[in-house]
């Protein structure tokens, strides 16, 4: 069973750049509540990608997106919503804590995940612990199922630095 201080000691530094204290609870609780879901004993437990063998932690990846977003928010000059962003980042993967399933000790996509891929369960998520629509937006909209939204600047920017991400560990196992 996931515990809240391993949520919050993974994101120790991230859950600072938000300073909405309730905000910042409710991103811990969504992880938790996505773990206990599908009953992992560790966030770490849980791969970045199944799309590319040995992808790494899906903690790892966050954590590095979250940074590459909060450098980006840092070199606009737009009045961006950096609680909105950070917490979006935050949470934009966590759908993946309830599309996965490990079976025979393998961590596969599960019947759910068939059905409902990591943004929309992510985002539906957000709206069960009441986030607000725009963090829920930046969930949705952070893979392809985005591409035919109008994404909010901040959900541009997650989205980005989702993929660039992706691309750089999927180009280094391809080498």
């Amino acid at each position: 069973m996931v515990s809240e201080k391993e949520i919050k000691d993974c994101f120790s530094k991230e859950l600072t750049w938000i300073k909405d204290e309730t905000l910042k609870e409710k991103v811990v609780a969504i992880w938790k509540a996505a773990a206990d879901e599908r009953g992992w004993n560790s966030i770490h437990d849980v791969p970045f990608t199944l799309l590319i063998e040995e992808s790494g932690r899906l903690t790892d990846h966050t954590k590095r997106m979250t940074h590459m977003v909060y450098a980006v928010m840092k070199q606009r000059e737009e009045d961006l919503n950096q609680d909105y962003l950070i917490a979006g980042s935050l949470l934009h993967d966590v759908g993946k804590l309830v599309e996965y399933d490990v079976i025979n000790k393998k961590i596969v996509k599960g019947e759910y995940g068939k059905k409902f891929r990591h943004p929309l369960a992510g985002a539906k998520l957000a709206w069960q612990h009441d986030l607000p629509d725009e963090i829920a937006h930046i969930i949705y909209a952070h893979s392809h199922e985005g591409d035919k939204t109008k994404r909010s600047a901040e959900a541009v920017i997650v989205n980005h630095c989702d993929f660039i991400d992706f691309e750089i560990k999927k180009s280094m196992v391809e080498e």
